[in-house]
This record gives structure tokens, sequence and C-alpha cells, in this order.
């Protein structure tokens, strides 16, 4: 009986992974949502429109919502560090914990020193240094995810550092570490990533209106801009997907054997669309393939040799074939139709009926949660196909759970899983109540208070009615 039951491997494995998907969901959103917030209040500034205003406002509401659930679900994985892999953060900790570091004394101190002012400082520091502390909240946002993605990467493809005698990994160069292989290319994945999911949202919510009424002028730039962020960069990120797969095939080929569903090595290998990986057996049942494709994008040659998982000890496989490889199709599946939903929005705006087609905005709605589930699918894969280890090639995931019985760590899971399902739960919720309300004219954003009065100088009724309805000049006059 007690063979049946998780080991305390499997439940600590089970509560990192539900807590970090639950968690990479709020960053994947708030990253690019932060930059379209710096675009919309830049437009603003320089074209006088008072949509691109309301629009910031309406976003922003929202921005704030995101952005608190995100940090509040990312302060558990510390926790779980010290509890349940505390192993793993004993040999890492000479590694990591400056990366971590880095990212809190540099982004999460940008981000919090300009938040504030973001949020409720409109009516008081004036449009310009206003939408300064907006431009570094934005960038704290992308200096979070480069320290991140950092860290990771380095788990990935581990550079840059000695072996002591007791375990640990010294760093030797910090260049090599920070900047080690597969960086690059999953932070220009992972940030273009976050791009496209914030467009999918903004793009679906813009729709759900513009369905309603087609003459919504703020619903318009939403959908207007989300489209162009589809239409350019999901094309990109098929060229950014391909150059990282060629990597993670020179520097984790198993993940890209399990990925591929390839267990024998051969030349002219095929890309397997469908099929179902039996790991016990060593072979892809109920192929659809294309013959010498994977050949052609992973060596860019068509008689190039592909290894298959065979060529490697059984013992370093991912330890869920069929989980890495369903989870790349999925996202690679969505990615196809985000480049979809991006060129049929070129060819409707060059016929001038962007904002006509209803079966375009019933698309894009459906296409909202898409980005998410794209994102959480590559990360699946991303962490999944790193398995059996923890430190690739170098720190088994067996030998770096804590020694801490199953109980404990069942019990801890329970209740992160009721929590979160209630907590989060509200948030989500609360968020899509602000989805549905439609953009208008004056939108309110967060409490702005009364804009900065000092004596002899009072802000202009101009500058006081563009920040309200964003139709006024913004020159103040100096009182006699």
């Amino acid at each position: 009986m007690s063979d049946l039951l998780p080991s305390a491997l499997d439940l600590a494995r089970f509560q990192f992974a539900f807590t970090v998907v639950w968690h990479f969901l709020f960053p994947a959103f708030t990253i690019g949502l932060a930059s379209y917030l710096a675009v919309l209040e830049g437009l603003w500034l320089w074209t006088d429109r008072g949509a691109y205003l309301d629009t910031y406002r309406y976003w922003l509401k929202i921005f704030a919502v995101a952005f608190a659930m995100g940090v509040v679900s990312g302060l558990v994985m510390s926790y779980q560090f010290g509890t349940n892999w505390s192993v793993f953060a004993d040999r890492t900790s000479p590694v990591l914990g400056p990366l971590l570091g880095y990212e809190v004394l540099t982004a999460f101190f940008l981000e919090a020193g300009f938040l504030g002012v973001m949020l409720f400082g409109l009516g008081r520091v004036g449009p310009r240094l206003h939408f300064v502390a907006t431009c570094f909240v934005a960038g704290g946002t992308l200096l979070s995810a480069f320290w991140i993605l950092a860290a990771n990467s380095w788990m990935q493809t581990p550079a840059g550092h000695a072996t002591g005698p007791d375990g640990q990994f010294i760093p030797e160069s910090w260049l090599g570490i920070i900047f080690n292989p597969s960086f690059p290319y999953r932070f220009a994945h992972t940030v273009t990533a976050a791009y496209l999911t914030t467009a999918m949202i903004v793009g679906a919510v813009g729709a759900w209106h513009l369905l309603r009424d087609r003459m919504n002028e703020r619903a318009r730039i939403m959908f207007s801009m989300a489209m162009w962020m589809a239409a350019i960069v999901a094309p990109m990120q098929l060229l950014i997907g391909d150059l990282h797969g060629v990597n993670s095939y020179h520097h984790q080929p198993t993940k890209v054997a399990a990925m591929e569903g390839h267990f024998e090595t051969e030349r002219r290998a095929p890309s397997i669309l469908f099929g179902m990986p039996d790991a016990d057996a060593g072979v892809t049942r109920g192929q659809i393939a294309i013959p010498g494709f994977a050949s052609l994008y992973l060596t860019h040659s068509l008689d190039g040799e592909v290894k298959g998982l065979k060529a490697f000890p059984k013992d370093t496989w991912p330890t869920n074939i069929p989980l890495v490889f369903w989870a790349f199709r999925i996202m690679v599946g969505l990615g196809i139709l985000m480049i979809a939903l991006g060129v049929v929005s070129l060819i409707l705006r060059w016929r001038d009926s962007l904002y006509d087609s209803p079966w375009l905005h019933r698309f894009a709605v459906a296409m909202g949660p898409s980005g998410l589930v794209a994102v959480t699918a590559g990360w699946t894969v991303t962490e999944a196909g790193r398995q059996p280890f923890t430190v690739y090639g170098l720190l088994r995931t067996a030998d770096s759970v804590a020694p801490i019985a199953a109980p404990a760590v069942a019990a801890s899971l329970a209740a992160f899983v009721v929590v979160y399902f209630v907590v989060f739960g509200a948030g989500i919720a609360y968020l899509f109540h602000l989805f549905r309300q439609a953009p208008e004219a004056g939108e309110h954003g967060p409490p702005q208070g009364q804009p900065v009065r000092t004596a002899g100088i009072t802000p202009a009724p101009g500058l006081v009615n563009r920040e309200t309805h964003g139709a006024e000049p913004r020159q103040a006059r100096i009182r006699p």
C-alpha cells in the first residue's frame, strides 16, 4: 500500500510546479502590460489625444491588481527553497543567491520605488514625470525578468562555476554564469512571449467591447495595437523559438529528443506532428510525421543527423516524456494561431474593415487566454524537459530534496491549494469584472489625489482638465 502513496520528492515537485505555474501567469501578463502602459502614456503626451489617456487609466487598474497577485504568489518560492529543497539551496546558493539578490536590489526596488507614483501620482507630479515613473516600472519588470531568467538559464546550461569540496557550486566567472549558453535565447523568447500574452488579452478585451459598440474609440485603440503586436511579433517569436531550439539541441539534447518524440538516432529525421511516446518500449506510437523536417530545423540540413533518446543513458531521460512532447505541441500550435490572427488582421486592416468584422473579433476573444496557456506549456517544456536534474547534468532532483517527511509536504501542499484557489480565484474573478467594464471617455484610474500646489504656483485649469479628460494643453501657468 505504501508503494502506491506519493513520496516526499513527488509531493515537493508537484507543490513547486503548482505554485510556480500560478505565479508565472501574472508576470507573463504584467511584463508586457507595463510596457504597453508606457507606450500608451507616451502616445498621449505626444499626440494630446485623450483616448490614449483613457485607455491608459483603464489598463492601469488591471495592472495594479495583476501586479499585486504576482508579488504575493512569488513570495512562497523562497519558502519552498528553505523547506522542501534545502539541499538544492545549499549547493546552489553561492550562484543563485547573488543573482536573486541582484533582482531584489535592482528590479524590485525600481518597481517599488516608482509603482506608487505610477498608480497614484498623475495628479501630483505632472504628466512628464509620471511618464518617467511608468517607464521605470516597465524597465523594472524587464530587469526582473533578466535576473530570474539568468538564474534559471544557469540551471539549464550551467557555466562559469567550479565545484567545491563540499559539493557547492562556486562562482568563477559572473559573466559566464549570467550569460550562460542558453540565456540570450531564453530571455528573448520569454520576454517576447510575455508581450504576446499581453497582446492577446488586450486584443480580446478590445474585441469584446467592439462586439458591443463598434464605434468605441478606446476599444479600437486596444484592438488595433494588439493586432499590430500579433502581426509583427508572433512571426518573430517563431524565428526566436527556432534559434532557441537549435541552442537546446546542442546543450540539452535529451530535452529536444523528448520534445520531438525521437527515440532513434536518424538522418533525415521526421518532425512528428502527433503521436504518443512510449518510454518503456522506446517508440512513439501512431505517428503523423513530416519526413526530414526535424533534421532541417534542428541541423539546418535535410540530411542532418538528429540524436534520439536511445543515444543517452536512460537514467538521464526526462521523467515524463509525454508531458514534454504534448506541452511543446500546445505551445507551437497556439503560436501558429497567433500568427494566423495577426495575418488576418493585416489583411482586414488593408481592406479598411478591421473594426467591422465580428468574426475576427470573436476569433480574438477566443484567443484571449492563448498567451497564458502557451507560456505555461513552454515553461512545462523547459522544466519537465530538464528532469531528472535540477542543475542539468550536475545535480539530480532526487538529490536536491530536503530530508522532510511526505505527510509534512502533503499538509503544506493542501494548504497552498486551498489558499491559492480562494485568493487568486477571487483576484482573477475581479480582473474579469474589470475586463467587462467598457472603456469610456474620462476613464477613472486608481485614485490620483489632488494636484501639487506650492506657494505662488498652481496648476493651470487646462492641466487639471487634461489630466481628467485628456483633451486640453498641459502648459502650467505661474500666478503673479
